[in-house]
C-alpha cells in the first residue's frame, strides 16, 4: 500500500470520529472543511435536513479576483473564512459547529477558522 492511501485512510478513520462527537443543526450548523493541495473548501451544513446553507472555495469567481495568485495557501483560506463568515451571517447564522475534516488544526484549516472567527462567527 502506497503511502498517499495509508494518510487517506488514517484522516477518513479521524473524520469518522469527529463525525460521530459533532451534528449540525440549521440554529448552528457544521462547518465542513475540505483542503486539497491547490484548493480549500467549506460548506455549512444542517445535518437534521441534509441540506447545505452555505458554501465558499477558492474556486468561486467571486473570491478569485480577490485571491490573486496561489490558492494553496493562508491568505486564501483567510479570504474563504471571511467569505463563508459573510454569507452565514447574511442568513442570520452567527454560532457554528467547526468540523475540520480529519485535517489537523494547523496552517491553512487554522487560518480559515481564525478568520471566520473575526468576522463574527462564534465556534
Amino acid at each position: 500500500m502506497k503511502k498517499t492511501a495509508k494518510r487517506l485512510i488514517a484522516r477518513k478513520h479521524r473524520q469518522k470520529r469527529v463525525r460521530r462527537k459533532i451534528f449540525g443543526t440549521e440554529k448552528r450548523p457544521r462547518l465542513a472543511v475540505f483542503r486539497s493541495a491547490k484548493h480549500i473548501y467549506v460548506q455549512a451544513i444542517d445535518d437534521e435536513q441534509g441540506k447545505t446553507l452555505a458554501a465558499a472555495s477558492t474556486v468561486d469567481k467571486g473570491l478569485q479576483e480577490s485571491i490573486s495568485g496561489c490558492t494553496g495557501n493562508k491568505t486564501a483560506a483567510g479570504v474563504v473564512g471571511k467569505a463563508i463568515a459573510e454569507r452565514l451571517l447574511e442568513k442570520s447564522v452567527s454560532s457554528v459547529v467547526f468540523d475540520r475534516g480529519g485535517f489537523m488544526y494547523h496552517g491553512r484549516v487554522q487560518a480559515l477558522a481564525d478568520a471566520a472567527r473575526e468576522a463574527g462567527l462564534s465556534f
